[in-house]
């Protein structure tokens, strides 16, 4: 099922001539041969078969890496209806009939489909009849922005076979299962198609690389997709608990590289969910939620006990597989690091979103990442206030995290956020993406420490490092913090062959 050793099918030489070497680093000459770094030197000093790419105000980077994604979802949320501009569950209705026309797939009876409710700050409760008052018999859904939760229609549920749910409002596994249900409607080869085509565009972006946490086989859907594509990115594709077995059997572990993938997907993390999300209010938390209307869900979701989360972890471990767990609450991000320590292995923590004080150390434990997203901790700062209120300074505590000794890797968790680096980059120093000023500005990285992140914790060009690596235009420290949010990228490599090149 997998082979050891990548193979690069583009075994050119060539010199990038001139740009900086690093953030902050001195003018030099990149020599790119057989895929890797061969050398560093002096600007102009360089000499090599192959192009010399000149590069007169430029800043040659270690390639950037989205930690977190969900590409199909990424790939389908473009195609959707967007309501993340309304504020109520009446606005998501309207703004889903608003935006229908005779072509849309409700017009013959199949699903309407919407993406980006947050209803964390809404005083009218997400239900099935809202969407029945507003579209009728049209079968709906609509996923939330964070994903944990899929609202639908009566005419929706009853697509579905739920049609004497309650609500219509589906959270975790549940709406997780639907929600594969629902992407799985369209072929194969389009999906791959879209993907395909939003890989170039991360591309486009910098990025060389990416952690993919779909929900699917996706040990099986990469080499397909490789077959039939030109990856511009490197995947590392994600195990779920229904396929893991399979994938112990075969004796796959993480980073074997998939065979029929020319070396661009390996075996990824295997994705364990502790607790639910901050808006769905089923992140696992010490303290109550202030609204909750009963005592069965005040505190979150606890979605999987100590006990078993020991269990399947020690169970990967030893099959050579990195665990990778979702924790957003504290409560649930003291329960992930006690499974660490019981199993003493190396891995990932994600999300981290709120974390208790005495708690921040223990993420400096040797091989553990703290794979975080910045662009949440700006969009999610009012829903942090109103249901962790009192609690907000140790939510998406990066500094802290980060002078405690912890690994930060950064992602975008797309479609939750937009799959661009740069974003989650500016926010991570500024804490703010509008006029607003700076929502714990404590929290904010240095500049360097928010680029090492999103180099999936690279700061350096080294000799003999395979040359993933990111071309930007200017000397990113001279920049005006927003600015970082539209850095223009003049070439991304991976394995040393340009992905993107503008230069």
């Amino acid at each position: 099922m997998a082979e050891r050793r990548e193979q690069n099918p583009n075994m050119t030489s060539f010199i990038l001539r001139g740009g900086r070497l690093g953030l902050g680093g001195p003018p030099g000459d990149v020599v790119i041969a057989d895929g890797r770094v061969a050398a560093l030197t002096a600007p102009g000093v360089a000499e090599g078969p192959g192009e010399a790419v000149l590069l007169p105000d430029a800043t040659v980077l270690p390639g950037l890496v989205d930690g977190h994604v969900h590409v199909d979802q990424w790939a389908h949320r473009t195609r959707r209806i967007d309501v993340s501009g309304a504020g109520s569950a009446v606005g998501v209705a309207v703004a889903v009939r608003d935006q229908l026309d005779p072509s849309d797939p409700g017009a013959d009876g199949a699903m309407v489909l919407a993406h980006g409710f947050v209803d964390g700050l809404w005083d009218d409760p997400a239900d099935k009849r809202v969407l029945d008052e507003v579209l009728g018999p049209l079968p709906a859904a609509v996923v939330s922005a964070d994903m944990h939760a899929v609202w639908l229609s009566s005419a929706g549920l009853r697509a579905v076979g739920l049609g004497d749910h309650p609500t219509g409002v589906l959270r975790e596994q549940d709406g997780m299962e639907v929600l594969q249900g629902l992407t799985a409607a369209v072929p194969d080869q389009v999906v791959d198609r879209w993907v395909a085509e939003a890989l170039a565009g991360a591309a486009q972006r910098g990025i060389t690389g990416l952690i993919d946490f779909e929900y699917a086989d996706n040990l099986a859907v990469w080499p397909r997709r490789a077959a039939a594509h030109d990856l511009a990115v490197r995947v590392h594709a994600s195990l779920w608990l229904p396929w893991l077995d399979a994938a112990i059997a075969a004796g796959c572990r993480t980073g074997d590289v998939l065979e029929g993938t020319g070396g661009r997907v390996q075996m990824g993390p295997f994705k364990l969910m502790a607790d639910g999300s901050l808006n769905t209010r089923t992140a696992h938390c010490h303290d109550r939620y202030p609204e909750a209307a009963s005592e069965d869900d005040a505190y979150g979701l606890q979605m999987i006990d100590r006990d078993q989360l020991v269990s399947l972890m020690s169970r990967a471990w030893a099959a050579g597989i990195l665990p990778a767990v979702h924790a957003i609450g504290d409560r649930a991000n003291r329960t992930v690091l006690d499974a660490f320590d019981a199993v003493g292995c190396a891995g990932r923590i994600e999300h981290a979103q709120l974390v208790c004080d005495e708690d921040l150390a223990r993420f400096a434990r040797p091989g553990l990442v703290a794979s975080v997203q910045p662009q949440h901790a700006v969009a999610d700062r009012d829903v942090a206030e109103r249901h962790w209120r009192g609690r907000t300074g140790r939510a998406f505590p990066y500094r802290a995290l980060y002078e405690a000794g912890a690994r930060l890797e950064f992602g975008s968790d797309a479609p939750v956020s937009p799959l661009d680096p740069w974003l989650a980059i500016a926010d991570a120093v500024t804490r703010t993406d509008d006029d607003r000023p700076p929502w714990h500005p404590e929290q904010a990285l240095p500049l360097a420490a928010a680029v090492t992140a999103a180099s999936a914790g690279q700061s350096a060009l080294t000799v003999g490092q395979v040359a993933d690596l990111t071309v930007v235009s200017g000397d990113l420290e001279r920049l005006d913090p927003d600015e970082l949010r539209t850095v223009p990228v003049l070439a991304t490599l991976v394995g040393g062959s340009f992905t993107h090149r503008a230069v």
